[in-house]
Order: C-alpha cells, then sequence, then structure tokens
C-alpha cells in the first residue's frame, strides 16, 4: 500500500515546500523507497505553460511533454528522477474532468459541488498517480499558502483521505516561517501558531513542522511551537536559511527527518547515503575561482525565468572546480539607445555567454547582436531553443550577406525566412500543450564538439517550441561554417548547430537545463564551463 505525505505551507508564500518536498524525496529514496512527487496547484489554469514567467517563474516540461510548475525541475534535480504529467495536477485540470463528465450526463443530473465531486477527484488523481508510478510514498505539495480559499478543497481531499488510509498511511508536514523583528532583535512565533490554527481548522493536524528563519532558530522557539502546535519536540525541525539549497536534504537528516517520517509511518528504511551530496556541498562551499557568465534574456527582473538553467550552469561550474558568477543581461536594453551602453559593459565582462529561449518580438535584436559578438570575438556561446534560432539568424544576415533572414515568428513577411513554422504547428490556433513538446531523439555527428561531450551518438532531449530550422538554407550555412551536427534521425529537423574554427559555439533547439543534476551536470553545459575555462 502507497503511503502519502502531505506537505502545506503557512504564514506567507515562497517558504520553500518545492525544496522542502524535493529534499524529503531525496532523503526517502537514499534509505530505500521508490519515492513519486507530486504537485497540487490551486490556480485554474490548466498547466502554466500559457502563463509569463513574471506569473509563475519558468515552464518546466517533463519527458513525456507536460508543461508543469518549476517545483517539478527541483523535485528531478533532487531525487534525479525524470517526471511526466502524473506529477503534476491543477484546480484547472480537476474542475475541468469534473465539468466534462456533467456535460457527458455521468452525474445522472445530480447537483455539481466541491464535496465531494471536486475532492473526490482530486483523491483519485493522487492515488491514480501513486498506482500508475508503483511507489512506496507519494508526497504531495499543496500549493498556496493555508488559508487561502482556492487551497481549501486540496486540504478538505487531505483530510478525508487521512481517514480513508489510516493515519499510518498519512503524513501531514507544515512549513512555517518564523519572522524575525529588528527593533526587538527576537524571532516570533505566533504567526506560525496561528498558521497551525488554521490548519487545524481544515480538520488537519501536522505530524512534521518545519520552521523556517533567516536567524539562528533557539531551543526555546522550538518548545513553543511544540507546545502550541502540540507535535514531538523532536518533530519540530529548525530550516534555517543556508548558504545553498542544496545544503537542505543534510540539514533534513541532522534532525533525522527520514527517521522521523519512518517511525510515522511505521516503514523499515535503510541508511541514508549522502556521500555525493556531502561532496557537493564541500565543493561549493570552496574558495573556488570565479568565471563570469551572462546570461542573456528579457525576462532578467525574475530570476525564476530561468531557474533551470541558472541551477545547470551553476553544476557545471561545481563540476570543473569553479564558481559561475552570473551576469544578467536584458536584450531588450540592449537595442535601447539609451540603456545599451550599460548592457554593453556587462556583456563585454562575461567569459561565455547563455542567449536563452523565449516567445515573441521583444528584446530579439539585442540577442542577435549578442549572438554576433560571442561569434566574432571567440567568447564561447551556448543558445537554447530560441537562443539557436538566434545564433542562425545572425550568421546568415551577416555571414551569408542575407540581410532579411529572419524567423516567421518576427516577420511573417520575411522573404529570407531562415527559421520556419514547423509543419505540424500550421493551422493550430490554441495556445496550451500545442507546441512540440517532451523527449525527442537526436543523432550526432561523429566527431563534432557535442558528440565529444556527450561521448554518445544519438541523445533524447526535452523540446518546448514551434518553429525551426528551415532546410532550404543548410547547404548554403553549411558550406559558410555553421555546421547541422545534430538532426532528428525521423524528421530530419535540425537539432543542434556547431562553428567551425570556435572554441565552443553552440545552439541547441532543445532544453537541455531540464537533464541537468546539481551532481551529474548537463554535457553542454560542462562543455562551456570547459571551454571557458581552457
Amino acid at each position: 500500500m502507497t503511503k502519502y505525505i502531505f506537505i502545506t505551507g503557512g504564514v506567507c508564500s515562497g517558504l520553500g515546500k518545492g525544496i522542502a518536498a524535493s529534499s524529503m524525496g531525496m532523503l526517502l529514496k537514499s534509505a530505500g523507497f521508490k519515492v513519486g512527487i507530486l504537485k497540487l496547484d490551486p490556480y485554474f489554469n490548466i498547466d502554466p505553460g500559457t502563463m509569463s514567467p513574471y506569473q509563475h517563474g519558468e515552464v518546466f516540461v517533463t519527458k513525456d511533454g507536460a508543461e508543469t510548475d518549476l517545483d517539478l525541475g527541483n523535485y528531478e534535480r533532487f531525487i534525479d528522477v525524470e517526471l511526466t504529467a502524473l506529477s503534476s495536477i491543477s484546480s484547472g485540470k480537476i474542475y475541468n474532468d469534473v465539468l466534462n463528465k456533467e456535460r457527458r450526463g455521468d452525474y445522472l443530473g445530480g447537483t455539481i459541488q466541491v464535496v465531494p465531486h471536486i475532492t473526490d477527484t482530486i483523491k483519485r488523481f493522487v492515488r491514480e498517480s501513486a498506482k500508475k508510478l508503483k511507489v512506496d510514498i507519494m508526497i504531495c505539495e499543496v500549493g498556496g499558502t493555508v488559508g487561502d480559499i482556492e487551497g481549501e478543497p486540496y486540504l478538505e481531499a487531505a483530510r478525508q483521505m487521512h481517514r480513508e488510509e489510516g493515519s499510518e498511511n498519512i503524513l501531514f508536514v507544515h512549513l512555517v516561517l518564523l519572522p524575525y523583528l529588528k527593533a526587538s532583535k527576537e524571532l516570533k512565533t505566533k504567526p506560525a501558531q496561528a498558521s497551525i490554527k488554521e490548519l487545524r481548522r481544515s480538520g488537519i493536524s501536522p505530524d512534521i513542522i518545519l520552521c523556517r528563519a533567516d536567524e539562528k532558530i533557539k531551543k526555546e522557539h522550538l518548545k513553543k511551537i511544540s507546545l502550541f502546535g502540540d507535535v514531538d519536540e523532536e518533530a519540530v525541525i529548525a530550516a534555517e536559511t543556508v548558504s545553498t539549497i542544496y545544503e537542505v536534504p543534510l540539514n533534513f537528516d541532522k534532525y533525522n527527518v527520514t527517521g522521523l517520517i519512518c517511525k510515522r509511518l511505521n516503514s523499515k528504511c535503510k541508511k541514508v547515503n549522502l556521500t555525493n551530496w556531502k561532496n557537493l556541498i564541500k565543493v561549493i562551499n570552496s574558495d573556488l575561482k570565479e568565471v563570469k557568465i551572462a546570461l542573456v534574456g528579457k525576462y532578467v527582473e525574475l530570476e525564476d525565468a530561468y531557474f533551470s538553467v541558472i541551477e545547470a550552469v551553476k553544476s557545471a561550474g561545481y563540476a570543473n572546480n569553479v564558481k559561475v558568477n552570473i551576469i544578467w543581461v536584458d536584450s531588450e536594453k540592449l537595442e535601447n539607445k539609451q540603456k545599451s551602453e550599460k548592457e554593453w559593459k556587462k556583456l563585454k565582462k562575461a567569459q561565455g555567454v547563455i542567449v536563452m529561449g523565449g516567445f515573441g518580438l521583444r528584446g530579439i535584436e539585442g540577442k542577435i547582436t549578442t549572438a554576433k559578438y560571442a561569434r566574432e570575438n571567440k567568447i564561447p556561446y551556448l543558445g537554447i531553443c530560441l537562443g539557436m534560432q538566434i545564433a542562425v539568424i545572425e550568421f546568415a544576415r551577416n555571414v551569408l550577406n542575407l540581410k532579411d533572414a529572419n524567423s516567421l515568428e518576427f516577420n511573417k513577411k520575411t522573404k529570407q525566412p531562415v527559421i520556419n513554422l514547423m509543419e505540424d504547428q500550421k493551422g493550430i490556433l490554441k495556445k496550451g500543450g500545442t507546441m512540440r513538446l517532451g523527449n525527442y531523439e537526436c543523432e550526432l555527428k561523429k566527431g563534432s564538439e557535442v558528440q565529444k561531450v556527450y561521448k554518445k551518438d544519438k541523445i533524447l532531449e526535452r523540446h518546448r517550441h514551434r518553429y525551426e530550422f528551415n532546410s532550404k538554407y543548410k547547404k548554403e550555412i553549411e558550406k559558410a561554417g555553421l555546421k547541422i551536427v545534430g538532426e532528428n534521425p525521423k524528421t530530419g529537423l535540425c537539432e543542434i548547430v556547431e562553428l567551425n574554427g570556435h572554441p565552443w559555439f553552440v545552439g541547441v533547439q532543445f532544453h537541455p537545463e531540464f537533464k541537468s543534476r546539481p551532481t551529474k551536470p548537463h554535457p553542454l553545459f560542462d562543455g562551456l564551463i570547459k571551454a571557458v575555462i581552457k
């Protein structure tokens, strides 16, 4: 029988429920359990695929093409698994399922209500995910904050599951904030106490309480929360801010979180092995040489918009015993005469450049000039998705002298569409879930730089795009030195371009950042860092 852990948050959002869930998942996997993990998002979007990065951070794509919350990226990186659509549920999906059944007459004319119809559907989705994944423990992170109206059906569903599955099969973890008041120079536990009471109003009593704070948490604070929260003192965990998110599992292990969970769920577990993780933290905390990498995009004000890229390039740095200092460059400002001077100064300090993905015309010309700068000055360059298309457009304009070269996404009337709309995308009007999504094969050209770093001839990588390289220009572009070194074996779609005679100038149509891990960096990011420090 699968056992379930529900993780909720209180006091405020952004406390790190996703990191807590990921850390517990990693510890339980190390203890010998098959772990599943599931995000329960209260928003009414079907998924984050059509949401602005400013609204919800990056869209993380699973191997089967589900567009999901960025927390799934943390789940994958910490637990080292490849997740699927089974790990993501939204209120939009739940209500859509219920309303479709109502339209079909499945409810035989009955009145549709939040209880039992919505809550039953939530429970069914959770249980079906656990059954299909065949896991020992399913970790369910409830999005939002306790007290949010939109999150109440999820708490009610969790309460009902506790009654139906039995107390030995359900565990509740509540993450709370202990704010620090500078005036009185003390941490306050009252907001945490209030949050626990609010959770109890939903019929749920926490088994483990994680206390977040930016300051040192004293034992007296933990005792007070234990008393007023009616939780064993050993189950009140100090989750203080650490230098890197990858220290969180080590902190949890210090408090024997795995043992607490196993005891509460009446499960036997092996001794947790965190050797690789401890070695990673040693490297992170070492006095490392610094390398400067420019991340060029249009959502640079919000780092969460490129969270997986950030973690991928940092992990590649650690693997090569260097610390990556990220320089944020706004591609839109590079186009602005009044603002470009400051952005160009930042860009020219970088030893390597990553041009990131995105949609729409805004900031495109700034990205094109960035690719030109990196190509001409032999600065190591990695173009991701749109970043590959940018490299092709720039090369066509400035090397092949095709002055009108462009993508049909940006200029429908261009006479030289080096980037074309994919054939299977023509006629599609809906935005959500309609792109080329998920894992696709790519064959690598033997002897190419990317083939050397991958050390294999065939790869699987995740995609999220509508436009592709126009194969009509293949001979012309390759003859001039920009080689196509990766292609989809079934469609012939260009997946990777590489520039001859350059230390590292690579563009990929997919998103390699999604498959990078803290202790196993992705080959392309590793190749970029190696080219920088060579």
